[in-house]
């Protein structure tokens, strides 16, 4: 196994009477792809602005590559690259004006400064587009350029915030090939998305927090196969009353999902037979039924047992 390059002991973060992050403790082998995933307010953006440094944590301790991100924070800063969810980009400059400003930052300069912008524009797949305004580029080229700019000081552990939000789908497909080369290449990456079949795709490992806790950690072809239940995932025209959620309790573990009781989740291990006695049970309440979504194990239904929600919620 390779040695850790991230290390997180008893990571506290309190707001007031809050705890937004309670006591994470866990490792980053060097060149894992690794997903850290939650429900909106489970404590993951907070914890991410710790691991970048943004933020100062109540008290615990984060390691990179063996220096201590707050008492040395210049060195292990070194190693780390940040693509953040927001752009952090300069509209009226041109996309290589902006490289050539984060780059100084970074202490690059001259021939060498040049070389990383053409090397990270070749990854990103803007070469073309080096001296276009970046006020011009679509959202997707927004993102690609985002990564550009966290790739400069050729950093040792990227970490990633949503990179692929709000983006068409061409563009999407481009910046996670463009990540997963960087992976191979024997980059460390931490990814954060709200898209959770991105993470079972690229992912070697998982984190899943809820309420500033990391409940779930391990591949997902674990995490599947030890808590993977299949799921029917339903949406009525109207608010359903008890005496359905009753006759729906032999057909599996039935969840309400919002106070309307007009969602519901059936987890299952036995979907297909659970599929067929929902769908008996729905004729007796015509036209009740709105939408119907039945899927095996997979990662998103692991979060959803975990969570009791949808990634997206």
């Amino acid at each position: 196994m390779n040695p850790s390059i991230l290390i997180v002991k008893d990571l506290w973060k309190s707001y007031g009477q809050t705890d937004a992050v309670q006591g994470l403790n866990f490792e980053i082998s060097k060149g894992v792809f690794f997903g850290l995933l939650g429900p909106n307010g489970a404590g993951k953006t907070t914890t991410i602005n710790i691991l970048s440094g943004l933020i100062e944590p109540t008290r615990g301790s984060v390691l990179i590559d063996e220096f201590d991100l707050f008492s040395r924070p210049m060195e292990a800063k070194a190693k780390l690259g940040l693509v953040p969810q927001n752009f952090a980009l300069y509209p009226t400059l041109c996309a290589r004006d902006n490289l050539v400003f984060f780059g100084r930052i970074y202490g690059l300069k001259g021939r060498r400064l040049e070389e990383r912008i053409s090397c990270v524009l070749d990854i990103v797949e803007l070469a073309d587009r080096a001296n276009q305004t970046v006020a011009t580029f679509s959202n997707g080229m927004k993102r690609r350029l985002n990564i550009a700019a966290g790739l400069l000081h050729e950093p040792e552990i990227l970490i990633l915030d949503e990179p692929t939000v709000g983006v068409d789908t061409q563009s999407r497909n481009a910046i996670l090939e463009s990540i997963r080369s960087l992976n191979q290449s024997g980059v460390t990456v931490l990814y954060t998305t709200h898209y959770i079949e991105e993470a079972q795709r690229l992912c070697d490992r998982v984190a899943i927090m809820d309420q500033g806790k990391i409940i779930a950690l391990d591949s997902p072809a674990r995490l599947i196969g030890d808590l993977g239940k299949g799921m029917i995932r339903v949406e009525f025209s109207a608010g359903i009353d008890d005496t359905l959620l009753d006759q729906m309790k032999p057909i599996g573990l039935v969840r309400v999902v919002d106070d309307q009781k007009r969602r519901i989740h059936i987890e299952t291990d036995h979907v297909d037979q659970a599929s067929k006695e929902f769908l008996e049970l729905m004729k007796r309440w015509d036209g009740l039924l709105k939408t119907l979504d039945i899927s095996g194990p997979n990662l998103e239904t692991v979060f959803i047992h975990l969570t009791g929600k949808n990634l997206r919620d």
